[in-house]
């Protein structure tokens, strides 16, 4: 998704009905979903090789995870319904891996 995002940011949003409106709004999707996608892989990937962090990189990546499925929950209860797909797919993605990654955490 980071890669995506950094080279066709229009694309990436396009499933949410989201339209860029110029180069700001690109810059911001390019840096967080991009830029930050792509750092988070890039410390999971690292948590791999050094046991000394591990635990603590989990954790975290498992708790954002939690506050971007949280974020998806609170604008159900305060939107309008939205279908299945893309919303509440990815709410459903970042639920289960946040709970995979808190889970081995605490085995670390």
């Amino acid at each position: 998704m980071g890669v995506y995002a950094l080279a066709v940011p229009d694309r990436l949003v396009r499933p949410f009905g989201t339209t860029l409106g110029g180069a700001t709004a690109r810059a911001e999707v390019r840096a967080v979903y991009g830029g930050f996608g792509l750092a988070i892989a890039g410390v999971l990937g690292y948590a791999v090789v050094a046991a000394e962090v591990r635990a603590g990189v989990l954790l975290t990546v498992g708790v954002a995870l939690t506050g971007m499925a949280f974020g998806r929950v609170v604008s159900a209860v305060v939107d309008t319904r939205t279908a299945f797909y893309p919303n509440w797919f990815y709410c459903l993605v970042e639920a289960v891996a946040a709970v995979a990654l808190i889970v081995v955490s605490v085995r670390y």
